[in-house]
């Protein structure tokens, strides 16, 4: 079939195209596409419909789940803070993206450097202790985000009790041959943060103390 000439177009056909043009503009000018609510996070699906919805393939669903959950962000098109929002649902959607892909990093890399950075600090400690239960279920894959933890308990929240508590759940917890030996000595150097330089000295083997 030959085209034909843009000139062959009827005027009243223009006439309509121009006119449904600028409606279209019109109706976007009058009603932007507004960007999500810290409100609009729901709390997530139970886990009998997610199984449903991921047709026997979890890893996916979890991808696409944690992508929404971070469309909950401060970023260029939506000005909503962390710490806007509500952290027990926050952590539920953590909690089910887990569930869905147990080995998968980025719920627990999220929860301790994105949700646990923010100015609230008991937004903050709720985040750290959901990291550091969460830890418990595999030390050996997920003690860089309890690591992590211990940082920011340390040099944010300037508890060194914290720090300490979760150093030393990862020396006690995390024992596979793929963690690096820093991890496992956390404790020892917040210790001699706290001046507790005997208790470092006896956990690094040095039985005999220096006498003052």
């Amino acid at each position: 079939m030959a085209e034909r000439p843009f000139k062959d177009v009827p005027k009243p056909v223009w006439v309509i195209l121009a006119f449904g043009l600028a409606l279209h503009i019109q109706v976007r000018l009058d009603h932007p596409v507004e960007p999500p609510r810290a409100t609009d996070l729901r709390p997530p699906p139970g886990e009998a419909s997610l199984r449903l919805a991921s047709f026997g393939d979890p890893i996916p669903l979890a991808k696409l789940l944690m992508l929404y959950l971070q469309s909950f962000d401060y970023q260029a098109v939506n000005r909503i803070p962390y710490q806007a929002l509500d952290y027990d649902t926050v952590q539920r959607w953590l909690l089910r993206i887990l569930w869905l892909d147990p080995k998968g990093q980025y719920p627990l890399l999220a929860a301790s450097r994105l949700y646990a950075e923010v100015p609230d600090e008991e937004k903050a400690r709720r985040m750290l202790e959901f990291v550091s239960e969460q830890f418990l279920v595999d030390p050996d894959r997920r003690w860089p985000w309890l690591a992590h933890a211990a940082a920011i308990a340390k040099h944010r929240l300037n508890d060194l009790p914290l720090a300490k508590r979760y150093a030393a759940t990862i020396q006690k917890h995390a024992t596979g041959r793929d963690v690096p030996l820093w991890a496992k000595q956390m404790e020892i150097f917040i210790l001699e943060d706290m001046n507790e330089l005997e208790t470092a000295r006896i956990m690094i083997g040095c039985v005999k103390l220096r006498p003052d």
